[in-house]
């Protein structure tokens, strides 16, 4: 499978960076030079890597976003992710990297708000 990123511009001056596909050996310089690219462009507010549409990550990926967090960090600018697929948030977490990135919450597809009982 390959990758396609999509950047917006959210509210705020935040941009949002959405890779969709598998982020591996072959792909992972797209992660890095979109993080990049955004940079020469100016300096947003906040990155955000949504990383909801992602369904596989290897240690080469992993390792662009480290490095695409360093190159933000050197610019002054936040890069967090957002939304990680189960398999993201699995290998954020047995890296150590979940807390770099902002300790995001996993994304579950079609997961409904909370409901809150009656007298809780």
């Amino acid at each position: 499978m390959s990758l396609s990123i999509v950047k917006s511009v959210l509210p705020a001056g935040v941009i949002e960076i959405a890779p969709r596909g598998e982020i591996d050996v072959d792909t992972a310089y797209e992660v890095r030079e979109a993080i990049a690219d955004v940079l020469a462009k100016g300096r947003p507010a906040r990155i955000e890597l949504n990383m909801r549409l992602v369904t596989f990550i290897d240690s080469v990926g992993i390792s662009a976003m480290v490095a695409g967090f360093q190159t933000a960090e050197v610019s002054g600018v936040k890069l967090i992710v957002t939304e990680p697929s189960r398999f993201v948030h699995r290998q954020l977490w047995v890296t150590g990297l979940l807390g770099l990135f902002g300790a995001p919450e996993p994304y579950f597809a079609g997961a409904a708000t909370p409901e809150v009982l009656p007298g809780a």
